[in-house]
């Protein structure tokens, strides 16, 4: 280690070490963000570089209700096991995908990797791999069965807005289970996932005999899955700053306002300054999905339900 070595990787470093010497054993608590900025006078911006790092190698994970822990990867086999011999149940696939998917809900798929999970399923990491041909595929897997875990009613209710707006809420729902998802998941280059492609067949189904071009029901059930998917990518987000600062969003934009005004006096925003200037704002990731998908229902109506205007050309007298 030289002194050049930027601030962040000294410090994950010395983390490092203390796991490896057994003084954070796993499941113990890492110092969060905040320890870190008052132990070695860092930025918040290095402290959470620091655990992000730690996170891409795998050391740790984020574990909703106690923070950033070392991960069970590292733990060596219990001593009763060693000594009797006891044997584990059988590797699986529905096991494999069972604990991979308890992993990306609790660090995200940065914590997924083939070493870390045959680790904590104590088997080879080479047994893996008779299951899935690799992390791609094991991840394509895990999307699939928590997609299979939202199913889609096999009566639809009636109206296609209500068919919609159903397909929406239960793709955010269960986005807010597992937010790695909609990490997983493309729009632009479609995978081949059977649980996925039920939800683009209900969409399709919905604008069925109203009388759309094909190009627009296409159009209509992929912009609402973009729309759902693309809020949902701060799901993540938002956990992860929430656990690594110990601030709700509320409360760091409470600590964020004499910077956030001064940018905007600075810059001369006046829009920005007037409807700030109005009052609390309740403006959350919730409160933003809600108001998106009922106006492009709103949108979807004005195309579906209104007929096209007359043409000039064509009305009495002209």
């Amino acid at each position: 280690m030289t002194g050049s070595e930027p601030p962040y990787r000294r410090i994950a470093a010395e983390i490092r070490r203390r796991v490896d010497l057994g003084e954070l054993r796993p499941g113990d608590r890492v110092p969060s963000a905040r320890q870190l900025t008052r132990e070695h006078g860092v930025a918040i911006a290095t402290a959470t570089k620091v655990l992000a790092l730690l996170r891409d190698e795998g050391l740790v994970l984020t574990r909703p209700g106690a923070g950033t822990v070392v991960a069970p990867a590292h733990a060596t086999v219990p001593q009763a096991r060693r000594s009797t011999g006891a044997a584990e149940p059988e590797l699986t696939r529905e096991r494999l995908i069972r604990a991979a998917i308890a992993r990306a809900d609790e660090g995200g798929l940065a914590a997924v990797s083939m070493r870390q999970i045959a680790a904590e399923l104590s088997v080879s990491t080479m047994s893996l791999y008779r299951h899935v041909r690799g992390r791609d595929e094991l991840i394509l897997t895990m999307a699939d069965a928590v997609l299979a875990n939202a199913p889609l009613p096999a009566v639809p209710p009636a109206g296609w807005r209500a068919q919609l707006e159903l397909l929406g809420r239960a793709q955010w729902a269960t986005y807010r289970r597992h937010r790695w998802l909609p990490h997983a998941i493309s729009i632009a280059r479609p995978q081949v996932l059977p649980h996925a492609m039920a939800h683009t067949e209900w969409g399709l189904r919905a604008t069925t005999g109203l009388g759309l071009d094909r190009h627009v029901r296409w159009h209509v059930a992929i912009a609402l899955m973009a729309y759902v998917r693309g809020i949902a990518t701060n799901l993540e987000m938002r956990a992860q700053a929430e656990q690594d600062t110990g601030l709700t969003d509320d409360e760091w934009v409470d600590r964020q306002v004499t910077t956030f005004q001064h940018a905007i006096t600075s810059r001369g925003y006046s829009t920005l300054a007037a409807l700030t200037d109005e009052g609390d704002l309740d403006l959350d990731l919730e409160s933003v999905f809600e108001f998106g998908l009922r106006r492009l229902l709103d949108g979807y109506a004005v195309l579906i339900e209104q007929p096209p205007p007359a043409d000039p050309q064509l009305s009495p007298g002209s």
